[in-house]
């Protein structure tokens, strides 16, 4: 018998099927990718295996091949059911940040696991957590035993869940994207540390992803579903290589295309940064933080130019400094020396800085945690008009509200009563087309994109990387793009800048930087997202 075997397997949620009838097995110390776009049910599927999906009605069979014989999941009792959860069959969850408590550090959160399920004392669960967080590479492990959740780096963070998850050594690893939000770097390390633990605990890993790469350097096997159902299944290099569902096809051809129109000649100058630094206090070590603080410095000396009609993109690692150069150019916080919108700095005024917000807007990385849950789409995109253009009557606010709409593909007669939908109400690459639509319902001339498509899978990626082309080409907006995927920049950018410790390490047109790089860092991050 397979160590997993699921047979006919059916959910339901309020009498509306969402998985029908899938079957796939996992053998012991095998390696199986379920991949889908979102919304396929791969992640519904692997929630129920454990009965944590809430409220969902399941038929079928999920045999399992427990200490005891082989059981049915669906079939036992919540007490038998939650012995087997985390002991025999554990799970490393998306989003370690929501996943892991705030209020405790991550060691008493691992000892609490060994305590409940393996009956440690307090001190020897203590001592096998920081054993355990040491063998997931994370330095310094007596320290960050004693950190909490929000101390820690994404990558640091979904070690120390995967450190949880294999606490009691368990037969299978469900592991629900686990380097989804992860730099190409930190994720290859993720996937090399999974690795690792598996051939060496010798368990089986059903990996839950949209990721092909993932999949290709990871799985033995893989199962495509789409829409609910089991479409193709078989060996990673056969379904790579031969394709035979049109499905499976279109997911392999989901790679972000170029079509970016050149610069124009002599085009203005939209951002330019000269010697921008930023820094942060931070307690200084002993008894001299008692007399002063000490600084971080996130950002230092960055000389960037961002032309209109441009893509600049910036590349580099999680802590490289990005994201804080991002929140500089957008005057969101104190930096030294030089950031120019145009021919205005911020900083000269409420009226100078409000034309600055004007010309320049953004786009967050997570369009679900962007966009407010209490207000409806007609209020989301509006809003900016409140600010900039508050002698607008109600009607001329609607109009431009529902032709930004338009312009992201979003009309009334896809999504009936859309003005009054709410964001839960739509898919994820549909909340990031709201969001671009707020941006652009002012007019902006350029757009900080903050890792626009890192949520999202990929024929949704390729979908929003094509929307944001042709808005470049039709409004000749500038793009400063935020990201860790070598595949967008290759997508979308004219000039990329590279960012290591708060320093721009390479800078140059994107032929000259991806072809013959200078740098061995840079070679790093190619390497890795190959």
């Amino acid at each position: 018998m397979s160590l997993l075997n699921v047979q006919g397997l059916s959910i339901a949620f309020g009498g509306n099927s969402v998985v029908q009838s899938v079957d796939f097995a996992v053998e012991a110390g095998e390696k199986l990718a379920l991949v889908g776009e979102s919304g396929s049910g791969k992640t519904v599927t692997a929630l129920s295996l454990l009965g944590l999906a809430e409220g969902a009605q399941v038929a079928g069979k999920v045999l399992f091949e427990a200490p005891q014989g082989p059981v049915d999941l669906l079939r036992l009792s919540p007490r038998d059911l939650r012995a087997i959860r985390g002991q025999d069959i554990a799970m490393v969850f998306q989003e370690p940040m929501t996943a892991l408590n705030p209020l405790f550090s991550i060691g008493e959160q691992i000892a609490e696991v060994l305590q409940l399920k393996m009956g440690l004392s307090a001190r020897d669960a203590v001592q096998r957590a920081v054993a355990l967080i040491a063998d997931t590479g994370i330095a310094e492990p007596e320290r960050r035993a004693r950190a909490y959740p929000h101390q820690l780096s994404g990558g640091q963070r979904q070690r120390a869940m995967i450190a949880m998850a294999l606490a009691c050594s368990p037969k299978l690893l469900i592991a629900d994207e686990p380097t989804t939000a992860l730099d190409v770097t930190v994720r290859q390390q993720i996937l090399d540390l999974l690795d690792g633990l598996q051939k060496k605990m010798g368990m089986a890993v059903l990996l839950i992803t949209h990721d092909l790469n993932m999949v290709r350097r990871f799985a033995d096997r893989v199962a495509v579903m789409e829409r609910g159902h089991i479409v193709e299944q078989g060996r990673v290099a056969d379904i790579f290589a031969h394709p035979s569902h049109a499905y499976t096809r279109t997911l392999l051809a989901s790679r972000p295309k170029r079509e970016v129109v050149e610069v124009a000649s002599g085009a203005a100058d939209a951002v330019v940064t000269k010697g921008l630094r930023v820094a942060y206090p931070v307690p200084k070590p002993g008894i001299a933080g008692w007399f002063g603080k000490g600084e971080f410095v996130a950002v230092q000396g960055v000389d960037l130019c961002l032309q209109t009609g441009q893509t600049l993109g910036i590349v580099g690692e999680s802590g490289s400094g990005k994201s804080t150069l991002a929140l500089a150019v957008l005057g969101l916080v104190p930096f030294l020396n030089e950031v120019r919108i145009f021919d205005a700095s911020w900083g000269q005024g409420r009226e100078a800085d409000l034309q600055n917000r004007r010309r320049l807007q953004v786009v967050f990385q997570d369009p679900f945690s962007s966009l407010s849950p209490r207000m409806t789409v007609e209020e989301i995109v509006g809003e900016g008009l409140s600010v900039h253009a508050p002698e607008l009557t109600a009607p001329v606010v609607r109009q431009r509200v529902v032709a930004a709409l338009q312009s992201v593909g979003l009309e009334e007669s896809q999504f009936p009563g859309l003005l009054q939908r709410y964001p839960h109400q739509f898919s994820g690459g549909q909340r990031q087309r709201i969001a671009i639509a707020r941006a652009l319902i002012v007019e902006p001339r350029v757009l900080v994109l903050d890792e626009p498509t890192s949520a999202l899978d990929v024929t949704m990626a390729q979908q929003i990387l094509q929307l944001l082309q042709r808005l470049q080409a039709e409004h000749g907006l500038a793009y400063l793009l935020i990201t860790h995927d070598v595949d967008v920049i290759r997508a979308m950018a004219h000039d990329v800048a590279v960012m290591k410790d708060g320093r721009i390490v390479e800078h140059g047109s994107l032929k000259t930087v991806f072809e013959s790089p200078a740098q061995d860092y840079t070679r790093t991050l190619l390497a890795a997202s190959d």
